[in-house]
């Protein structure tokens, strides 16, 4: 063979050879995320298995702190160097973003047929028409229990309020320990984990949530003015001093075991296991009333969506529709227990208070807290502050029920629509 055929013969070879390495390239896709404490889970668990199934794409977890989140999204979407995909906080927030441009219709996605309108309202416009974030997890609200003094005063798991209620003066009589740990001085307890706890099933959770959103139900009769109402006779059961008790005065509390129930959500279960690894305890589904079925709090707590100005919407796509299979709840679920995916997929997870807070999809309705669709757009008034304040002064003896009820009920009335004049 003559050296110029030699040559000629090598060039298309060396010029396949750069073809192919070029198409081995990885695509890295960047995520935005305010859950900095999920970094190691992120880099060691749920990044690895998903490269695994997928070499060519590169994913990297680059967290803010939670508080800087927002301005700091918001200045490298301005700037043009934001990651590939977004964690979206819930409601309003992430609708912001939508509305600017910034995220882009996730409806024709592959695996959102995975998720019902419950776990698509916190990621989806007014009307319901487009949903922009895959939903990723949400949190449980129940109570939790020491199994060790439930067992020592020999009390069964209340289901009815009057079993709550007998548990919980049986547990005072004794003197020995706290019957209901929770304070009212940061205000938010009250009614995050008290108000928003108890509130679903008296209200008929979607059906009254909803009724607030068209003007139907109001906060000052039937179930929100009801939920009031139950949440009034928790007073005699709080500690000793609960006005001035903040919130990890709360948590301490419990973990040390000195109390016998604390009304919280899943999201405390890895908290305690590592505040206190020895507690042996559980929990129990939200009371029922006037023997209406058990309707959850599920709300949802984190998504993830794709930036509009990401070069790279194909992997991003590839990666959002791995998020809403089976495989990622697997993983997410044991990660961080307590954080449930909200994907209508097969999973299992380990931790047996998790099991014992997943069980009860199955057995109860579900919705979410009330003021967080729509209705808290206003900054003041604002209707989350507004039950902040009023379920605080319920439990401090300073509001009733029924002034509680009118009170958040007349400030809604004075800026939404369909609740003006009710």
């Amino acid at each position: 063979m003559k050296r110029s055929t030699v040559k000629r013969l090598w060039l298309p070879l060396s010029l396949m050879l750069l073809g192919t390495l070029a198409g081995a390239q990885k695509t890295t896709l960047t995520i935005e995320s305010w859950r900095n404490d999920d970094l190691k889970i992120w880099r060691d668990q749920i990044i690895p298995a998903f490269e695994k199934a997928h070499p060519n794409i590169h994913v990297v977890f680059s967290p803010s702190a939670p508080p800087e989140y927002n301005a700091a999204l918001d200045a490298k979407l301005k700037a043009g160097t934001a990651g590939d995909l977004i964690t979206c906080r819930p409601f309003d927030k992430s609708l912001e973003l939508y509305n600017a441009k910034h995220l882009v219709s996730l409806n024709n996605l592959p695996g959102m047929n995975n998720f019902d309108s419950v776990a698509k309202d916190a990621w989806s416009t007014d009307d319901g028409e487009t949903t922009f974030c895959v939903p990723m997890a949400s949190v449980i609200h129940g109570f939790m229990y020491n199994k060790a003094i439930f067992k020592e005063l020999r009390i069964a798991i209340p289901k009815s309020e009057a079993q709550f209620l007998a548990a919980a003066d049986k547990i005072k009589k004794g003197g020995k320990y706290e019957a209901v740990v929770m304070g009212s001085k940061d205000q938010w307890e009250a009614a995050t984990m008290g108000y928003q706890n108890i509130g679903p099933t008296i209200w008929d959770g979607e059906k009254g949530r909803k009724g607030l959103l068209s003007g139907s139900a109001q906060y000052n009769r039937g179930g929100f003015l009801k939920a009031f109402q139950s949440l009034a006779k928790w007073k005699n059961y709080l500690p000793r001093g609960y006005q001035a008790l903040a919130y990890p005065d709360a948590q301490n509390m419990f973990t040390q075991g000195r109390g016998a129930t604390y009304p919280t959500g899943s999201w405390e279960i890895g908290v305690f296991r590592q505040m206190n690894p020895k507690l042996d305890f559980s929990a129990f589904a939200p009371y029922t009333i006037e023997g209406k079925k058990c309707v959850i709090s599920d709300h949802p707590d984190i998504g993830i969506g794709l930036n509009a100005a990401s070069k790279n919407q194909a992997a991003a796509r590839t990666f959002l529709t791995w998020v809403s299979s089976d495989a990622f709840a697997q993983l997410y679920a044991n990660a961080l227990p307590g954080f449930f995916p909200l994907a209508n997929v097969k999973y299992t997870v380990k931790d047996p208070v998790a099991q014992e807070f997943l069980k009860w999809r199955s057995q109860c309705g579900k919705t979410f807290r009330s003021s967080y669709q729509i209705l808290s757009r206003n900054a003041n008034p604002n209707n989350e502050n507004d039950l902040w304040n009023v379920s605080a002064q319920v439990l401090n003896g300073s509001m009733t029920p029924q002034q509680a009820g009118d009170f958040v009920q007349k400030n809604l009335g004075t800026w939404y629509a369909p609740q003006k004049g009710k």
